[in-house]
């Protein structure tokens, strides 16, 4: 049974039509379905219009957040109501089109873990799509996961992938990213993108910043979570080595009989070193930290989660 979260903030236009495009989108699927409308701390009638849909339909689940928390929180909210072995999400906006569910769905049947839209003809200001265009070009070249328009609202999932994440700030970007990290299969499919026609786009400038931070965040988590001196490590033994190598080279120069007591190379030599071996340092700690969480892991936990399939 496929679930659709849809976050809404300040949408109460907007809620029974996407209902309406919902419902026409995934009656011909002669399945069942369900819609998980989050209500992200909304200051309009967003709720009560939400109220009036689930009074009137058995299959919405409507979940009220205490105030605005983010798009990040009210997915994760929507993620733990959703009953559906496979999840869509869809902004309430209405400029993500219903009518490519279906698509989505038979993308992920071929064997993929989760299939991303692509907004081959966005319908945003100039501005707003070429500072995405740059965002997901560095998004892909930091993280590995290469696609067009990561941050699109339209995603389908298995439930597996999205239950269990962590998400906060703005790491919803980032779920094909953290699916990627784990293993998933990942797919991307174009998609029609409409003209926003009530309300008005909350993303800025600042939101591709906070977004760029929480980008750093994930990548590092995901590549030296479970080996953080191979980074520190690394960085401090070349750190180390660079000192070292300048002080050789003035000991040599002393040997040879000029000053170095007042040369500033003395002082950069020397600070080299010490740093160095303070972030070697700090990679030992951190190694330190690492396995001892894992080891209070059940170990058939820790194997689990690497596991696809089991035939036995």
């Amino acid at each position: 049974m496929p679930s659709v979260v849809v976050p809404v903030h300040n949408e109460e236009r907007s809620v029974a039509l996407r209902l309406a495009e919902l419902d026409s989108a995934l009656q011909p699927l002669d399945t069942p379905w369900e819609a998980v409308f989050v209500d992200d701390g909304s200051a309009d009638g967003s709720y009560a219009a939400l109220t009036r849909l689930h009074s009137s339909r058995e299959n919405v689940t409507v979940v009220r957040l205490r105030r605005n928390f983010g798009k990040a929180a009210a997915l994760a909210a929507g993620f733990a109501h959703a009953r559906g072995d496979v999840i869509v999400t869809i902004d309430g906006d209405l400029q993500d089109d219903p009518a490519e569910i279906p698509r989505l769905l038979l993308k992920l049947e071929e064997g993929f873990d989760l299939v991303s839209g692509w907004k081959t003809r966005r319908r945003d200001p100039l501005r707003r799509r070429v500072v995405s265009r740059l965002f997901n070009a560095v998004a892909g070249w930091i993280s590995g996961a290469h696609l067009h328009d990561m941050n699109c609202g339209l995603k389908a999932y298995r439930a597996d992938v999205v239950r269990g994440l962590r998400l906060y700030g703005e790491l919803h970007r980032f779920i094909p990213v953290l699916a990627h990290q784990r293993g998933y299969r990942i797919a991307e499919l174009p998609v029609n993108h409409r003209a926003r026609e009530h309300g008005r786009s909350r993303y800025g400038l600042e939101r591709y910043l906070r977004g760029f931070l929480d980008l750093l965040t994930v990548s590092f988590i995901g590549r030296y979570r479970h080996r953080p001196l191979h980074l520190f490590g690394g960085l401090g033994l070349a750190l180390a080595v660079a000192g070292t190598g300048v002080l050789v080279y003035l000991t040599i120069v002393k040997i040879m009989g000029q000053a170095i007591g007042q040369r500033p190379l003395l002082l950069l030599g020397v600070l080299l070193v010490v740093v160095g071996l303070q972030v070697f340092s700090l990679g030992l700690i951190t190694e330190l930290i690492t396995s001892h969480h894992e080891e209070r892991a059940p170990e058939r936990e820790r194997a689990d989660a690497l596991v696809e399939e089991i035939l036995s």
